[in-house]
C-alpha cells in the first residue's frame, strides 16, 4: 500500500498537513500516511513519530539552548523516513528544520515534495541557491513566489492558499454572544498573540495592557490548545479577564462578533482577513534577533495582507512601537471611526482573490501536485 510521510513542525503546519491528508484520500482512496504532525494530523490517522511541538521553535536566539534536541529529533525523523521508504515525503513549512531534513535525504531515491515556499523573497535572499535538489517539487501559498523562484532558476507551483478554506469567514456572531452572555453592542476585540509559547509569552503583557487602555471592549483570545494553559498564566492579572478559545469554529465566531483585532503577523493576518475584521499587526522579537533581522529583511512590509496588496493597508506596530500606548490608539482608530474600518475591508476583497488556484480548492491542487509526483517514474 502506497505510503505517504509527512512532517509539520508547528500549529499552521498541522492545519495544513490535516487537510492535505484529507485532500489526498478522496483523490486517491487507501493511502497511508506517517510522520510527525500534531492533532490535526493524527486525527486523520497520523501516528506522529515524537511530539510535533518540539518542532516549534522560533528565532535565532530561542533555537540556541534546544539545539542538541533539534538534532536528536533531526535524527530519528531521518532513521524513520530511511527505514520506511516512504513512496512520497512531503515536507510542510517549517524550513528550519524541514530543509535541514530534505538535504540529509539528499541522494536517497526519495521522492519529495515541500510545501509552503520558504519565504527567501523576504529575508536572507541568498539562501535560494542552497534550494536545488531539495526537492522534486516546491508548492507556493503566494501567487507571486513562483516568478520570484524562476527568476532564480528554482521551478515551483502556485496551489492557493489555504485560508480560503479556514472557514473564517463562515462564523456566527449571534451565536458567540449568547454563548457569552454578550450585549449586541459589545465591542469585542479579538487579540492574537501566536501559536508558540516563546510568542504568546512575550505579546500578551503588552496586550493586557493595551486592554487597560481601551475602555469597554470584551478581549478574546484564540490560541491553540498547546498555548492555552500559558495564555491563560499570562492573563490572569488583566484588568478585564479575557475569553480564551481553542475550539476552531468558535474563533471564526468570534471573527464575526468582533470590531478589531490585533495581532501578530502571519498567517493570522489573512484569517481576519477572510472574516472582514479590521486589525492592527504588532510583533516584538528578542532585540538582538531582530537587530539581526532587520539587517537581513528585503520586504516594505511584513504582514501579509500589506505584501499582498503591495500598499499599507492595515498598520504595522513592531519592535519599539508594540508599545500598548501605540496599540490601543490604533485600535481605538478601528473601533471609533467607521471609515477607518471600511477602508480595510475594502483592500482586504482585493487580497482574498489574488489567493484563489486556478481550479478547484488550494487543499485539491496540493494533493494533485503530490499525487503526480508520486506518480513519476523514477530512473
Amino acid at each position: 500500500m502506497t505510503l505517504v510521510y509527512l512532517l509539520a513542525g508547528e500549529h499552521s503546519g498541522d492545519v495544513l498537513g490535516a487537510r492535505l491528508m484529507l485532500a489526498l484520500r478522496a483523490a486517491r482512496p487507501g493511502l497511508r500516511f506517517a510522520g510527525i504532525g500534531g492533532p490535526r494530523m493524527q486525527a486523520e490517522g497520523l501516528e506522529s513519530l515524537f511530539p510535533m511541538q518540539e518542532l516549534a521553535v522560533m528565532g535565532l536566539l530561542e533555537v540556541l539552548p534546544r539545539l542538541r534536541r533539534l538534532s536528536r529529533r533531526m535524527n530519528e525523523a531521518v532513521a524513520d523516513i530511511r527505514a520506511r521508504r516512504p513512496d512520497v515525503l512531503v515536507t510542510i513549512d517549517s524550513p528550519g528544520f524541514a530543509l535541514r531534513l530534505l538535504r540529509r535525504l539528499q541522494g536517497s531515491g526519495l521522492r519529495r515534495v515541500h510545501y509552503v515556499a520558504p519565504q527567501v523573497w523576504a529575508w536572507r535572499e541568498s539562501r535560494v541557491r542552497a534550494f536545488p535538489g531539495l526537492w522534486d517539487e516546491l508548492l507556493c501559498l503566494l501567487p507571486f513566489e513562483v516568478g520570484f523562484f524562476a527568476g532564480h532558476g528554482v521551478a515551483a507551483r502556485f496551489v492557493g492558499h489555504p485560508v480560503l478554506e479556514s472557514g473564517a469567514d463562515r462564523g456566527d456572531g449571534g451565536r458567540f454572544r449568547a454563548r457569552h452572555g454578550l450585549a449586541a453592542d459589545a465591542r469585542v476585540l479579538v487579540l492574537m498573540p501566536g501559536s508558540r509559547r516563546s510568542e504568546a509569552a512575550r505579546l500578551l503583557p503588552v496586550y493586557g495592557a493595551t486592554v487597560a487602555r481601551l475602555p469597554g471592549v470584551v478581549p478574546v483570545v484564540p490560541v491553540a490548545a498547546s498555548v492555552a494553559q500559558t495564555v491563560r498564566r499570562a492573563t490572569a492579572a488583566w484588568p478585564v479577564t479575557p475569553l480564551i478559545i481553542t475550539d476552531i469554529d468558535e474563533k471564526h465566531d468570534a471573527y464575526a462578533a468582533a470590531a478589531a483585532a490585533l495581532t501578530k503577523s502571519g498567517t493570522s493576518t489573512l484569517e481576519l482577513a477572510l472574516a472582514g475584521v479590521p486589525m492592527a499587526v504588532t510583533y516584538r522579537l528578542n532585540p538582538l534577533t531582530a537587530a539581526i533581522a532587520r539587517r537581513l529583511i528585503r520586504v516594505p512590509h511584513v504582514a501579509m495582507v500589506n505584501l499582498l496588496a503591495g500598499r499599507s493597508v492595515v498598520p504595522e506596530l513592531l519592535q519599539q512601537e508594540c508599545r500598548p500606548d501605540r496599540l490601543a490608539a490604533t485600535l481605538a482608530t478601528l473601533l471609533d471611526d467607521p471609515a477607518a474600518a471600511a477602508a480595510q475591508r475594502a483592500a482586504f476583497g482585493e487580497v482574498m482573490a489574488r489567493l484563489a488556484p486556478p481550479v478547484g480548492t488550494p487543499s485539491a491542487a496540493a494533493a494533485a501536485e503530490v499525487l503526480a509526483v508520486l506518480d513519476q517514474a523514477r530512473p
